[in-house]
């Protein structure tokens, strides 16, 4: 099983959109069963009395604008953001970052990268380094969708599925 977790800094957009278009990429491909995917944060902003918040309706928005959340699989509904935690090092095999920010905030959180598990999302693309586009401050949801999906294709493509 592969396991991949991606990460940004509230778990409220970025994150769990990858989440969800990914779990909807996979589902359609029917390899679901050869993964485990979750989201995270780096930050507890988003989280209050140990409950996080939901996916911020404009994510949310944008995921059903593309049909994603239908199945069980893809229902976003109950997704709540939770922080990354040193465990989760251990646990996944892939941890995706939307920005460099987000890497360096999870190192803190982690501990070194030993095993090279830690990478961006768009290192993936044909544009490695680069970050999600962060639609907390441009509010454009649907960038923040094709940045990712850019990602998540060559993400795909780079396990040879």
């Amino acid at each position: 099983m592969i396991k991949v977790l991606f990460v940004c800094h509230g778990n409220i957009c970025r994150s769990p959109m990858a989440e969800f278009m990914f779990k909807d990429m996979i589902e359609k491909r029917g390899i679901r069963e050869m993964f485990e995917v979750a989201s995270a944060a780096t930050s507890t902003e988003e989280i209050w009395g140990n409950v996080g918040n939901p996916v911020y309706p404009p994510a949310q928005k944008e995921l059903r604008r593309h049909g994603i959340g239908k199945t069980a699989y893809t229902d976003f509904s109950g997704k709540r953001a939770v922080q990354v935690t040193r465990r989760d090092y251990e646990h996944y095999d892939y941890i995706l970052c939307a920005d460099n920010m987000n890497i360096r905030n999870t190192l803190r959180i982690t501990g070194p990268d030993t095993e090279g598990k830690m990478h961006l999302i768009l290192d993936y693309s044909q544009r490695p380094g680069n970050s999600i586009s962060d639609p907390w401050y441009t509010g454009d949801f649907g960038t923040t969708y094709e940045d990712l999906k850019e990602g998540l294709e060559g993400f795909l493509n780079y396990l040879d599925l």
